[in-house]
């Protein structure tokens, strides 16, 4: 009887001591739960989710898209190049030579069908020299007329296109792509966080579970609890940005993680808004759809117009008595409007987009790795500033919940037990 009682004994201490060890655990599963969670909540979901205005949640990111667009082109894009220094690196020589390109197998059907829109009897029984002639001169027209509208537009560039408020439209619009710019340039920062909640989560549990041995009130699981989910929170993200400056320290270098990782951060942030944003092809949307689109189609159209008379060249009188003034007007204004349409069609090439896009990646890119480190950390941080002290106390909540669950379900007590 006294062996079997002994046991019995033994194995009611093991169990002790089990649920004692398993403060910490729990503790280190607080600690990755929440910081996992924290990540999650700060992106996703991207659309709201609930009952507006108050039930429910969206991911801080996506909810606030144009301020964090706004912060992220602020602090870094508007370090890197200037508008005109962007539009120098793409070589507007080579877009002009693209454009070309592309259109010159088309150009005698784009003849015909401009001409067959305004006067199709006339363009019908036009003589076929007549005809060719028209096409030779386009063919040997329309690269002076390029050439000399490019060389127009280029000075007039910084007046012409808002750069800062294409990206952020851009980005305000497309908030898996802003999501994307944040998650690939702190992967690594963002795994560290969710990993380091397990072991910060664990030491914290360690003087959690001798504060619990010697003074076992069940409200000191929750209170712990809590203090371990925003601790854990508020450590990683510190980790991640503190100290700015780096350090020596018993002989080891100490610095903010995601400032260690300057230069492959560079490479990847300028990567996603040279290929996805500040694409040849998205430029030039904006300039024919921005504020100042009249004056750059105007500018488009005044050089086209000019290609109409060179072309037209000896046919003309006959071409104004056939059409009138006004209809040898419209053909004007419609030949500059299918300028400016051929232009973007043949710019939405995306081998050729994201060809211009490497050379202006590598400037971009090299400009951002010399950035002072107080500066470069301007293109992370935003997105835990913002409502961090949210994501801080969720963390805390969560770690208090299951420190309640400890005390129902591990030590079977009442939160109100004396």
């Amino acid at each position: 009887m006294f062996i079997g009682k002994s046991r019995f004994m033994l194995s009611e201490s093991a169990i002790e001591l089990l649920k004692l060890c398993s403060i910490p655990v729990i503790a280190g599963l607080v600690g990755i739960i929440t910081n996992w969670l924290a990540i999650k909540l700060t992106f996703y979901p991207i659309n709201f989710w609930g009952i507006k205005p108050f039930l429910g949640w969206q991911g801080i990111i996506p909810s606030k898209a144009r301020k964090m667009a706004e912060i992220s082109v602020d602090s870094t894009l508007s370090r890197l190049g200037s508008v005109s220094e962007i539009i120098e690196q793409m070589n507007p020589s080579i877009i002009a030579e693209h454009i070309l390109l592309t259109l010159e197998p088309r150009l005698e059907e784009l003849v015909d069908e401009i001409m067959r829109k305004r006067h199709r009897t006339l363009w019908q029984n036009l003589p076929k020299p007549l005809k060719q002639i028209a096409y030779v001169r386009v063919k040997e027209e329309l690269p002076k007329i390029v050439d000399n509208l490019v060389a127009d537009i280029a000075p007039k560039i910084e007046s012409l296109f808002d750069l800062k408020a294409m990206v952020i439209d851009h980005l305000e619009k497309d908030k898996t792509l802003l999501n994307k710019i944040f998650l690939e340039c702190g992967d690594k920062e963002f795994s560290f966080i969710v990993k380091s909640g397990l072991w910060f989560g664990f030491l914290f549990g360690l003087p959690q579970l001798l504060l619990w041995y010697f003074f076992p009130y069940p409200l000191i699981l929750p209170v712990c609890g809590f203090l371990v989910g925003w601790a854990t929170n508020w450590l990683a993200l510190n980790m991640i940005f503190r100290p700015v400056s780096p350090f020596r320290f018993m002989g080891l270098t100490v610095h903010g993680l995601f400032l260690q990782r300057q230069d492959q951060v560079s490479d990847s942030f300028c990567g996603i808004i040279t290929e996805e944003v500040l694409t040849v092809e998205l430029i030039v949307q904006a300039m024919l759809t921005g504020k100042e689109a009249p004056r750059t189609r105007a500018i488009i159209q005044r050089h086209f117009e000019d290609l109409v008379d060179e072309v037209i060249g000896v046919i003309k009188p006959l071409t104004q008595a056939a059409m009138g003034p006004k209809g040898f007007a419209d053909l004007k204004q419609d030949t500059g409007q299918k300028a400016i349409d051929l232009s973007t069609q043949t710019l939405k090439d995306p081998l050729f987009n994201l060809q211009r896009a490497r050379v202006v990646k590598e400037i971009m890119s090299e400009r951002m790795k010399q950035l002072p480190s107080e500066e470069f950390q301007d293109l992370l941080r935003p997105c835990f500033q913002e409502d961090e002290i949210k994501l801080i106390i969720i963390g805390g909540i969560l770690g208090a919940l299951a420190g309640l669950g400890q005390i129902a379900f591990i030590f079977g007590q009442s939160l109100f037990n004396v």
